[in-house]
């Protein structure tokens, strides 16, 4: 995998929309602390635009971000806002310079599509908080994201779950994301690549039944062969349906897969959303009353 260049102060910073619609005010504690740290916001200049629930048109959306992926200057792309909308440009993305010029493409939820994507493309990428959940985030949420984009090391000590199906230290390469995106990709050249890999997943907002139904579809489709681990962030309102399911959301994900998995890992749509490295070696040191999670190193391109 290729990691892209660290940042340093001055670089420039791109800010896009590719999916649910932003005023301009939900991100301006966002532009702030990308200026903290010393970095030069651009905006694109779609990225206030309204069509329907959408940040502009599909051709407007994707105008912004091929823009910021083709530009040199631009040395990472934040997007704003999450929800829905990623998924009707992927197609049209042309990722020739991209890939000759990797930057860091910072987002989770929507985004998890252009994670699963570029990971295909062999290129890391940051899974984190939109800009528009940065007022709502923890100072550690924010500083993991600084450190990773810095080029800091970056490790977590995580309160064991009594859930958790605890094997052995392991290492590999991490990859996931929002598990609803996961699933929507399946068939597609978007489609996750998880063997011989740690899986990470996360959602919201889900019935219980439809969260074993996407489990279940990414398992048929062979994408829980051959794992090393899974590590699962907050399950957030996962819940019944007017009929009981029989079995709660970690009850589920434990009867679908074979390896280790760990709960509650900080990161999916709450205020403490840990930045997590798309497509970087990690290794999971399982102890009594903890779970280690580091990010091994890359050196800059």
């Amino acid at each position: 995998m290729t990691t892209p260049p660290y940042l340093s102060p001055g670089d420039k910073a791109g800010i896009v929309s590719t999916a649910k619609r932003c005023e301009a005010i939900e991100i301006e504690y966002g532009l702030a602390t990308l200026k903290s740290w010393g970095l030069e916001p651009v905006v694109g200049k779609n990225a206030f635009n309204e069509y329907g629930f959408l940040a502009g048109t599909d051709d407007e959306r994707l105008a912004d971000l091929q823009q910021m992926l083709d530009d040199e200057n631009i040395k990472a792309i934040f997007f704003t806002k999450g929800g829905y909308g990623t998924l009707r440009i992927i197609d049209r993305i042309d990722w020739t310079k991209f890939r000759q010029h990797p930057k860091w493409l910072v987002g989770y939820s929507d985004i998890t599509l252009l994670h699963s994507h570029v990971h295909n493309l062999g290129i890391e990428t940051l899974h984190a908080v939109m800009l528009q959940g940065y007022t709502k985030s923890t100072p550690e949420s924010l500083d993991s994201i600084r450190k990773v984009l810095f080029g800091e090391t970056l490790s977590y000590e995580i309160p064991a779950e009594p859930e958790n199906r605890t094997g052995e230290a392991v290492e590999g390469i991490l990859v996931g994301g929002n598990l609803s995106m996961l699933y929507a990709a399946i068939g597609s050249d978007s489609e996750i690549d998880t063997a011989g890999k740690i899986l990470f997943i996360e959602d919201i907002d889900e019935y219980l039944y439809h969260y074993d139904r996407m489990l279940i579809s990414l398992k048929r489709a062979g994408k829980f062969n051959n794992l090393k681990a899974v590590i699962v962030g907050n399950m957030i309102d996962i819940k019944n349906s007017t009929l009981p399911f029989g079995k709660n959301d970690r009850e589920i994900t434990l009867e679908h897969f074979d390896c280790p998995v760990y709960f509650n890992i900080p990161s999916g749509h709450i205020p403490d959303n840990r930045a997590l490295v798309m497509g970087r070696n990690i290794s999971l040191i399982p102890g009594r009353y903890s779970l280690k999670i580091s990010f091994i190193s890359r050196p800059m391109l």
